[in-house]
């Protein structure tokens, strides 16, 4: 199996910065994509982005300019910046794996953004 190991998430300000932090383990094959997702109160879970082993990046329009993801190969560590932060960036993140056929997901942390 696959474990997600979350961490980073905390209360800050508009216009300020936060990093998350996300260690994958397990059978985890050479291809594969890692992304994180935020899903606000009353909300659906959406993409913010998506990084693959080869280093391809997607990004929600939103978060674009604002956010950079990254990742570590041989840790199998995803990464995310965010920047100027927004209050309507508020949510529980989740890092998401993709390898071979299925999905895993970490367990959450909580970004909150004040004014």
């Amino acid at each position: 199996q696959v474990q997600l190991v979350e961490s980073g998430g905390g209360l800050v300000q508009t216009g300020g910065s936060l990093r998350l932090s996300c260690a994958a383990s397990g059978s985890i094959f050479s291809f594969n994509v890692m992304g994180w997702y935020r899903q606000a109160p009353g909300k659906q879970r959406e993409l913010v982005a998506k990084i693959t082993s080869g280093g391809s990046t997607n990004y929600a329009d939103s978060v674009k300019g604002r956010f950079t993801i990254s990742r570590d190969n041989p840790k199998n560590t995803v990464y995310l910046q965010m920047n100027s932060l927004k209050p309507e960036d508020t949510a529980v993140y989740y890092c998401n794996l993709v390898t071979g056929p299925f999905g895993y997901w970490g367990q959450g942390t909580q970004v909150t953004v004040s004014s």
